[in-house]
């Protein structure tokens, strides 16, 4: 599903909403960003992850540094 796109004074709207000072100079690479952004999760929430386990069932595993007293 395509959206319309993030117009850069829309993007400076959304910015004085939330508090932000945005200079005009940043108004369009801003829109191009949450653009972008926006193109990632549409992607994201398409995807199955039913067979999935939830992050709680991975463990990290913690690499053993080693330390150069020369450093």
């Amino acid at each position: 599903m395509s959206h319309p796109a993030l117009t850069p004074p829309e993007a400076a709207r959304w910015a004085r909403r939330a508090g932000l000072a945005l200079p005009a100079d940043r108004h369009a690479a801003v829109a191009a960003t949450a653009d972008h952004i926006h193109s990632v999760v549409s992607v994201l929430r398409e995807l199955d992850f039913r067979d999935t386990p939830p992050a709680l069932a991975y463990r990290a595993a913690v690499a053993k540094e080693t330390h150069d007293a020369a450093v």
